[in-house]
This record gives C-alpha cells, sequence and structure tokens, in this order.
C-alpha cells in the first residue's frame, strides 16, 4: 500500500466510517499519528485523560475541594490567587531540596497505589474500565447512592448491585455509587438470595401489550428497559420507555431497572431533540394504579415533547390531570 493509499484509508475513515460514543477513538489515533504510528497503552491513556473536558472539569472541582481548601484553609501550605494556587515558601527552597520534596511525593504515591491495588484484590471484583467508572460517579452527582454522602467526605466505590458473583451484569444500570461505608456494609450483611431476584427479571404475562411487543416497535433498548413510539401520541414522538420485566408498579421496579429507564429517558430524550429541532420541552409521566388512570397494568414511563404553541396555555403541566388544580393562583 501507497503512502497515498493510506492517507486515503485513514481520512476515509475518520471522516465518514468513525462511529463515536466518547473522543476515544480520534484521541488514539492522533497519539499514534503524533508519536510516530506507536504509542504505549499508558500513552493513549494519558492523551484520553487530558482531552476528555467533562474529566478535566471534574478534577478542577476537586481540585478546588477538598485538595485546594484542605491544604489552603486547614494546613495553610497553599494559597490561592485567582485561579492559581500557590505554594508557601517555594522560592526559599534550593533545587536539590525541590528534588528530595518531589521524591517523597513519588513515595506517598507509591504507597497508596499499592494499598489500593492490594484492597481490590482482596474484594475479587473485577478491574472497572476508569472512564466508565467516572460515568458511574458522575450519575451519582458526587453523593453516595444509598445514604447521600458527599464524595468529598468519603471515597467513592463503583458497586455492581447485583454483584458479579451472582450472575450480575457489567451494564450501565447495574452499578451504582457508594461511598466507601455504604460499600464495605452491603458487602458484610447482604443476604439477598440474588438467584431470586434474577429470575424474577425474566417474568413475562402472556397477552401483555407491553411484555409481547413487537421488535419492530423498538427504537433503543438496554439490557432491562426499552423505548418504543405511543400508538396514540399526545403529541409527535411520544415515547414510552417500559421495564422488560413484567411489574405493574414503578415502586416495585428494582434500583437496576429505575437506573435503566433514566439511562433511556435522556438517551430518547437526545434523539427527539435531533429528530424535530422544535421541541421546546418535555413532560415525563406515570400512571401508577387505576385511579390515577393506569390502564395498561405493565409499568411504563412517558415522555411527552412539548413544543412552543402546542396548547393555549400550558402552565401547571402534570397538574391538569386533574383541571381544576391546573392553575394554582
Amino acid at each position: 500500500m501507497t503512502s497515498s493509499d493510506s492517507y486515503q484509508q485513514l481520512k476515509n475513515f475518520i471522516s465518514k466510517k468513525m462511529m463515536m460514543q466518547h473522543i476515544y477513538q480520534p484521541v488514539m489515533l492522533k497519539t499514534l499519528l503524533q508519536q510516530g504510528g506507536e504509542a504505549s497503552v499508558t500513552d493513549i491513556a494519558r492523551a484520553i485523560v487530558c482531552n476528555d473536558r467533562e474529566q478535566i472539569k471534574e478534577y478542577e472541582k476537586i481540585t478546588k475541594n477538598p485538595v485546594g481548601k484542605v491544604l489552603t484553609k486547614i494546613h495553610r501550605i497553599t494559597e490561592k490567587h485567582k485561579n492559581n494556587y500557590i505554594l508557601k515558601g517555594f522560592d526559599d527552597l534550593s533545587q536539590e531540596e525541590v528534588t528530595s520534596l518531589i521524591a517523597l511525593c513519588d513515595h506517598k504515591l507509591e504507597q497508596y497505589l499499592s494499598n489500593a491495588k492490594n484492597a481490590q484484590a482482596s474484594t475479587k471484583k473485577g478491574i472497572i474500565d476508569p472512564a466508565f467508572k467516572y460515568r458511574v460517579i458522575a450519575r451519582a452527582k458526587g453523593h453516595c447512592e444509598a445514604c447521600f454522602t458527599p464524595f468529598t467526605e468519603s471515597p467513592a466505590h463503583v458497586d455492581h448491585i447485583i454483584p458479579k458473583s451472582k450472575g450480575g451484569s457489567d451494564d450501565m444500570s447495574n452499578f451504582q455509587a457508594l461511598c466507601e461505608r455504604c460499600n464495605t456494609s452491603k458487602r458484610d450483611t447482604d443476604t439477598t438470595d440474588f438467584r431470586k431476584m434474577l429470575d424474577s427479571y425474566k417474568v413475562r404475562v402472556q397477552g401483555c401489550v407491553f411484555c409481547d411487543i413487537h421488535s419492530d416497535r423498538i427504537v433503543r433498548q438496554n439490557e432491562l428497559c426499552y423505548a418504543v413510539r405511543d400508538e396514540y401520541p399526545v403529541t409527535p414522538l411520544h415515547s414510552l420507555i417500559i421495564p422488560k420485566r413484567h411489574i405493574g408498579s414503578y415502586f416495585e421496579l428494582y434500583q437496576p431497572e429505575i437506573n435503566g429507564i433514566q439511562s433511556l429517558l435522556q438517551e430518547v430524550k437526545v434523539d427527539i431533540e435531533k429528530q424535530d429541532k422544535t421541541v421546546d420541552g418535555f413532560n415525563i409521566g406515570i400512571n401508577n394504579g387505576d385511579c390515577a388512570g393506569q390502564t395498561i397494568h405493565h409499568c411504563h414511563v412517558h415522555l411527552i415533547p412539548r413544543r412552543i404553541g402546542d396548547v393555549t396555555n400550558p402552565a401547571g403541566g402534570v397538574r391538569s390531570v386533574i383541571p381544576d388544580k391546573q392553575n394554582w393562583e
């Protein structure tokens, strides 16, 4: 293959064939190109981290609080000037002293990484991809999903809700972000018979319109849920997010199913906005029980796109399920 052929092949792949859910592919190719066609896994990983703006923003938050706050306000080793941190007394240090202090920092890092590696081995869990772990923690918005402790107060652990040892999957919906205390407690005291729980995920009811949904109607799905367009839409692109397990009430869903529904709501919302630029808002609703208007007793969540002017007075939104209460003024 000539150099021109190689260029055209890469150009065609990058510009036309590359399908992206994140920055990973172009960053990896860019790194290989910059380093003469060969780069180590570590070099590529570093490049990904340096180009992941969301991750950089997250670590900027960590730099300010707790790291910067602890070093500046509690220990008074650093000070902050606008967007910069300054190490107090640095100008008084000799080059040898700077080198010695850097070596001490490296030693502390090695100690921590060694302890973390041993702790990970003792849990007998598989290694979770750092980028995936970041997405789980980011979804939790900085708080333990069990006790809501901020991760600034306790280290964040990414946990399989249904353990791998009990058949739990690596689907995003089966992960949660827990503080160290909750993760330790869950591991030591959880006595749930996960085999029965796993069997219950397979429950389907013959004749249920949502258990027997035709695959052609499905617009998106994950392991536990799927999304379809409503057959009797309130507005164009009105969609339903439905757990695959036959369950009547939203309040009986397992946490992985709730995670799966939330994930699909976000994905379908983005799809709708791309498909119809006039969509300016959404109603999200669940009819739970006969008196609340539920007619199909298989839990489902309505995602109803709204457009400016689609009704005369949209004030009150979901309050209009009881017309006299739509306007509270």
